[in-house]
């Protein structure tokens, strides 16, 4: 996944959709990826037709680009992602986040499906990502020579939370702001590991995510991440956790989820840094 591929796929893009720049990125995670089905005048680009992505291999990943509308914004939505348990350097794992910054994105919302730690979080609950533990045992920027000592203190966006927690308390959505912990899996963490994450103050716990943030971060973009609680976290479930289970979570949770993505769209536009014009895309 060289920088060379990387501007190889931003041009597959830009011919398939008659060359228009894009403003922002959506990663769906684990689950979540119905969102898709509502992006309008969309083209959709198999990652394998991308020469930065390999074939996705998780369940739940359709491996896809959705490229068109959403609620105005000209959007690059991942549907799937790439994970360091399946044999992928940090960096490697960041292609998406490098792609929709080649492609002009200037924002980047990251989702997934996570363990909920904090005793208050519910199966079905959100989650809006105020800051990481990053427990991967790396980091995308290893090994770059410029400007690599970005400073995190204020990766993650929050001024949305207010107006985003006052929209779902009125319809009964659970949403909290919390610490995210990345451990690079792919088996599930032990009780002991989840009593660990406590200690260090983590809410939740995912095996993603963290990488594309910092990439972000040191790419410019303004960043966002959205969990979906779809289970307790390990020795505070009361059934063995699985996959299937958390797939099944987020089909279940995907009205609320699609709901909060699009009302943090609306938090967004209010700010007044971006104008909505019309645009199309060659079917």
């Amino acid at each position: 996944m060289v920088e060379k591929n990387i501007a190889e796929a931003g041009d597959v893009v830009h011919r398939m959709t008659g060359g228009e720049g894009f403003e922002l990125a959506i990663v769906l995670g684990s689950g979540l990826g119905a969102l898709a089905d509502e992006v309008e005048a969309v083209v959709s680009i198999p990652f394998r037709n991308l020469p930065c992505f390999p074939p996705a291999t998780v369940p739940g990943h359709a491996g896809s680009l959705a490229a068109g509308i959403l609620d105005g914004w000209r959007v690059l939505l991942f549907n799937g992602r790439h994970h360091i348990y399946e044999g992928y350097d940090a960096r490697q794992v960041t292609a998406s986040v490098r792609l929709a910054h080649f492609l002009g994105c200037g924002r980047l919302l990251l989702t997934n499906a996570v363990g909920g730690i904090n005793d208050r979080y519910r199966a079905g609950d959100f989650m809006v990502i105020a800051d990481h533990l990053n427990l991967l045992g790396d980091n995308p920027l290893r090994g770059r020579t410029e400007n690599p000592f970005v400073d995190l203190t204020r990766l993650y966006d929050l001024s949305f939370f207010p107006a985003l927690l006052n929209y779902a308390r009125s319809r009964g959505i659970g949403l909290h702001q919390g610490i995210l912990a990345a451990l690079p899996g792919p088996s599930y963490e032990t009780p002991a590991e989840i009593r660990m994450l406590q200690r260090l103050g983590a809410d939740a716990v995912s095996m993603s995510t963290v990488p594309e943030a910092i990439m972000g971060k040191y790419l410019g973009m303004e960043v966002a991440g959205l969990s979906f609680v779809s289970n307790a976290a390990a020795g505070l479930a009361t059934s063995p956790l699985s996959h299937a289970e958390v797939l099944e979570a987020g089909r279940r949770g995907a009205e609320h989820f699609s709901s909060l993505v699009r009302r943090l769209l609306l938090q967004w536009q209010k700010k007044g840094d971006r104008e909505i014009t019309p645009h199309s895309f060659p079917r």
